[in-house]
């Protein structure tokens, strides 16, 4: 069966079965495409013993996976909408996947689809993430242009949110200096019109690859910028922090980075900034000055010993 057929079975699969979350999803599609090595177009022809006995699903899993089979022929609509417009679909088993998305929440947390306008190729390239909060200020901004200056020099993708503040700050920097920004979208991507629209030439050129994991026609919304958060900080390799205070997306991204062995370098707060930043140390953060050099730890901070997790992308689907 070619692959835009069974592209409507993966956004069933995705974004039409309520409260399973992305972990118990992909165990679902790996046990289907790679332990019994089945279509997921021929697991719906199973009949549902069929079902319980091969996937160990019970009947209100089942009764589900129903439920979401009624939105294939809308699916396939919407599949063919999309590429007749442009985007592409990504899935968790194609080789145009990032690893280092895969690598840095793991198989098991993954967004199954990223759907993507622009050259798919800055997937799979070094990348950096600056962060931090909407209302920064100078100093920040000035961190953020340093940073962005530098990854373009040593031709790495720069990762943005796309949010107000030190998100679009570092689009923006990157752009300035010719380098090459992703931009993770808190929307589906067929509602990005006038983004599409203000980047294109940059898009066109391949400086500019925009990515959602959202359902394709979902607006914005608070919810959808806070589950975003943690595909921004999975393509990045390396993370930077401009500035945070103590609550909000930065604030709770840092800590769940830092509790999985991320390496993190965050901006040394300067005398009378009102900031959070300098009590990441304390979790392991790694100090840097205003033009992202590693530097001395604040004075009366300690940091505890880092964790060394695995660099190594755990195989999907037969991958090597």
């Amino acid at each position: 069966m070619k692959f835009e057929n069974e592209l409507p079975y993966w956004l069933a699969f995705t974004h039409f079965l309520p409260r399973w979350g992305n972990e118990k999803i992909n165990k679902l599609l790996v046990n289907i495409l790679h332990t019994n090595k089945i279509s997921l177009s021929d697991f719906y022809e199973l009949d549902d013993s069929q079902i319980a006995g091969l996937f160990l699903l019970n009947e209100k899993e089942i009764e589900t996976i129903r439920t979401a089979g009624k939105e294939l022929p809308n699916l396939a609509f919407l599949v063919e909408d999309i590429l007749s417009q442009g985007f592409e679909i990504i899935t968790l088993n194609s080789p145009d996947y990032s690893k280092i998305l895969k690598n840095n929440m793991k198989v098991s947390l993954s967004p199954p689809l990223l759907y993507i306008k622009g050259d798919k190729q800055m997937l799979q390239e070094r990348s950096i993430a600056v962060v931090g909060s909407r209302d920064a200020s100078e100093i920040s901004f000035n961190f953020t242009d340093n940073v962005c200056l530098n990854a373009t020099k040593e031709f790495r993708v720069v990762v943005s949110g796309f949010a107000k503040g030190v998100d679009q700050r570092a689009l923006e920097s990157t752009l300035k200096v010719k380098g090459r920004s992703i931009i993770v979208l808190p929307q589906g991507i067929m509602t990005f019109g006038t983004g599409i629209k203000k980047y294109y030439p940059q898009i066109v050129e391949g400086d500019v690859l925009v990515v959602s994991t959202f359902f394709p026609k979902a607006p914005w919304s608070v919810g959808l910028a806070m589950a975003r958060n943690p595909v921004i900080y999975g393509l990045a390799e390396n993370i930077f922090v401009a500035q945070s205070s103590n609550k909000g997306g930065t604030w709770e991204g840092v800590h769940d980075g830092l509790k999985r062995g991320r390496k993190i370098f965050v901006r040394v707060s300067q005398p009378g900034e009102n900031i959070a930043n300098n009590e990441f140390f304390t979790k392991g953060a790694i100090p840097v000055d205003v033009n992202g050099n590693e530097t001395n730890l604040p004075e009366g901070i300690t940091t505890p010993e880092r964790k060394n997790p695995s660099l190594e992308t755990p195989s999907l689907f037969g991958e090597e």
